[in-house]
């Protein structure tokens, strides 16, 4: 059961939507590399970056950033946000990035996502972000009218080697994750499954790792807001050892 604390970079800085609105968020005075650096002395192995600038644009905007992070730290980073074509994906391999996460084109393309996962073997994740049921695109502005299931369904045999679920719903509210929805998608899918999106305690952790087929857990603004401190998370780590 790995822990990923999350890194949301917006403007060079660490940030906290609530529901993906950018309307709504929350800039931390710490930056991303100081973060990630905090991380790495309380002992966590694994990183979840969102470049929420690339989210916006498509472009990897804060590559210097990850790659800096990448270079300091023994990290196992997963990156994700707007990623769209096959020379970003390069761009954060080359940097030394564990997984890449393809969400919106994976959704608008599925040949995008089948042609990643032959051409990048054991890189790629696939970021499934929900609301009601039906996947959202293009930083969860857009519905894209189809249903999580039926999508999972149709690609779960193109190689993907990591998924990312998150409920955007309940994603910066603190109201613990979609865990009946995200049982649904850990019991479909053929790759192991990270659970995303309202962790507000250890007891949410402590339940995850009760799923089936859950590989991980990305916490966010419940670190930020010292609801669930690194201290307690990295215990959880210890135990399950």
């Amino acid at each position: 059961m790995k822990i990923f604390p999350a890194i949301d970079i917006k403007n060079k800085k660490c940030v906290r939507l609530v529901k993906g609105d950018f309307d709504s968020k929350t800039e931390y005075q710490m930056s991303p590399v100081e973060q990630a650096g905090n991380y790495k002395d309380h002992g966590f192995k694994n990183l979840h970056i969102v470049d929420l600038d690339g989210a916006l644009t498509g472009e990897t905007v804060n590559l210097d950033i990850i790659q800096e992070i990448v270079s300091k730290f023994d990290l196992k980073i997963e990156v994700g946000g707007g990623v769209r074509n096959f020379e970003s994906i390069q761009q954060y391999t080359e940097a030394g990035v564990e997984k890449v996460i393809l969400g919106s084109a994976a959704i608008k393309d599925k040949n995008f996502l089948k042609e990643a996962c032959e051409k990048f073997p054991n890189k790629i994740a696939l970021g499934l972000d929900a609301k009601d049921g039906f996947l959202s695109v293009s930083g969860w502005k857009e519905n894209s009218n189809k249903l999580t299931l039926n999508y999972l369904k149709e690609v779960n045999d193109y190689g993907a080697s990591r998924l990312i679920y998150t409920d955007i719903n309940r994603d910066g509210t603190k109201q613990s994750p979609n865990f009946e929805e995200t049982q649904k998608v850990a019991n479909i899918s053929k790759c192991p499954v990270i659970i995303s999106g309202g962790v507000s305690s250890i007891d949410d952790i402590k339940k995850a790792k009760s799923l089936k087929n859950i590989e991980g857990i990305i916490v966010g603004k419940a670190i930020y807001d010292g609801d669930i401190k690194l201290a307690e998370l990295v215990k959880e780590i210890n135990a399950y050892k």
